[in-house]
């Protein structure tokens, strides 16, 4: 059984998985979120000062979400200390690594330097359960960055994803007019069984001046110049993507739309829950 953790990194949600490890009885040492006052008189809880502490210490690391914005270092926004991704490899030989939204590249790096690391974002379990904090957190954009009613407003969601899905419900419990637009006959079938109204992706410049809020959940460019010079300027474009998200945000700019990409909702709006699926999620890896 482990009973070793460590947390390198990471946000919130990293300092919530911290303290339901240590309430769990683990021993959680801790590098990189110095920031995280609410960490302090945890007798579970020990920060470590080098990496090679950790090494020496931990049974299994576990490592931010996403694990990277650049490539070169890892995610550290609780902290002054700067992470290169080879340094933490070249530390943490022979050790288990999981963390979240891992590209194609660091995952190519790790398997060159014999490092096991497993992106947890790949675990359906944790995708699914997501879902919902994205879906609350692009609910709380839309309010917060609008002045009118969700109820009654003409809300257009780009794919039929899990994301747009659960977008969708979220939605239309507040009695918004939600419409999905999807490429394929399948998918549009499946959202007039939804009881949303239903789109070809493909055929929206003619009406896209139509909606107030406009949801992207596809990660290529959906929205283009053609589309968005048509686009209502009172329309707000949220994008729940990840890169390149849905929107040319340079044809955004010279049309000065309101727009915001909305990304690592979960950890801003839900960072405890989540937490708690991170940590079950991590129990069945370490179990399987």
């Amino acid at each position: 059984m482990i009973t070793k953790f460590a947390i390198i990194g990471g946000d919130l949600r990293m300092i919530k998985l911290a303290k339901l490890l240590a309430k769990d009885k683990k021993l959680v040492y801790t590098y990189a979120i110095e920031k995280a006052q609410e960490l302090e008189q945890n007798e579970n809880i020990m920060k470590s000062k080098t990496l090679q502490e950790i090494s020496q210490t931990a049974e299994i690391l576990i490592a931010p979400i996403p694990f990277s914005h650049d490539g070169i270092y890892i995610n550290t926004p609780l902290s002054e200390t700067q992470i290169k991704i080879e340094e933490l490899f070249e530390t943490m030989q022979n050790k288990k690594i999981i963390a979240g939204a891992i590209s194609s590249q660091i995952q190519e790096k790790a398997q060159k330097q014999n490092i096991k690391i497993i992106d947890i974002m790949k675990q359906e379990q944790l995708t699914i359960l997501n879902t919902i904090a994205t879906a609350e957190g692009a609910v709380e954009v839309a309010i917060s960055n609008t002045d009118i009613n969700i109820q009654g407003s003409n809300i257009l969601i780009l794919g039929f994803g899990r994301v747009a899905k659960m977008t969708a419900k979220k939605f239309k419990l507040l009695d918004a007019n939600v419409t999905c637009a999807a490429r394929k006959q399948e998918d549009i079938s499946w959202i007039e069984a939804y009881g949303y109204n239903a789109i070809n992706i493909n055929k929206l410049v003619g009406i896209i001046d139509q909606y107030d809020i406009i949801i992207n959940t596809v990660p290529q460019i959906i929205i283009t110049k053609e589309h968005i010079k048509n686009i209502n300027k009172e329309c707000l474009l949220i994008d729940l993507a990840s890169k390149p998200g849905g929107f040319d945000t340079k044809e955004i700019e010279s049309q000065d739309l309101r727009y915001i990409w909305a990304l690592a909702l979960p950890g801003k709006v839900a960072p405890t829950t989540t937490a708690k699926y991170i940590k079950d999620t991590i129990y069945n890896i370490l179990d399987n």
